[in-house]
């Protein structure tokens, strides 16, 4: 059973219409929670840094404070979500690590899903939607929907760090379903398994875990 998640926590309901697939490699993203569910397996604790790093391809050590500055010349950095780039929080109180999410999904200029792990402690959570409730518009603050359709505390951001294999300047194209091209046979089985994981009620609820809905 996958595991859903994190260490972090939660804002206002939003309304989507029907979602498309995420355009995140679907091959990373396999390895990430397959990674999860063997140290779960293990008795191990799941940290949100192996698996953003795992998810993005972004090849960063350390507590995720301290990501951002790590990145600084290493990575292209700003201020706007790109599918395969990583969200970046600042430490808080109730964040003293930090905290870092792979942006799956860029849903409207204000609203995108991410996955990652340990929001919600020792679990992954996967097409988790967050918004921005900055006053400029530039991500600086945002909520999480830590439970399906509800947000909670604000929490400040740094910014993105885009993966080597997103435009930079370019704007984020989404893709459709058909247009996805996994590298083998392998990363394609794994990605439809982790599709159809994802594919529950946004009511789903099972000891304590819940799954987010791919939208």
């Amino acid at each position: 059973m996958l595991l859903f998640t994190a260490a972090c926590s939660e804002v206002p309901s939003v309304t989507r219409g029907p979602g498309t697939p995420s355009t995140i490699d679907p091959a990373r993203r396999a390895e990430a929670v397959q990674d999860a569910k063997a140290l779960r397996a293990r008795g191990r604790r799941v940290w949100c840094v192996p698996f953003a790093r795992t998810a993005s391809g972004i090849d960063i050590r350390g507590n995720a404070r301290t990501w951002w500055a790590q990145a600084a010349e290493r990575f292209d950095r700003g201020h706007t979500p790109k599918v395969g780039a990583v969200m970046t929080f600042r430490a808080t109180h109730t964040l003293p690590l930090g905290h870092v999410a792979v942006v799956s999904k860029v849903i409207s200029p204000r609203e995108i899903l991410v996955d990652q792990a340990n929001w919600h402690r020792n679990r992954v959570s996967l097409g988790m939607a967050v918004i921005d409730v900055s006053d400029k518009n530039d991500w600086s603050r945002v909520r999480v929907e830590s439970t399906p359709d509800q947000f909670g505390s604000v929490y400040p951001v740094m910014g993105f760090i885009w993966s080597p294999g997103v435009p930079v300047k370019a704007p984020t194209i989404m893709a459709s379903a058909s247009d996805a091209k996994p590298a083998d046979k392998t990363a394609d089985r794994a990605g439809a398994e982790i599709a159809r994981a994802a594919e529950v009620t946004r009511n789903a609820h099972a000891g304590g875990e819940y799954q987010v809905a791919s939208r």
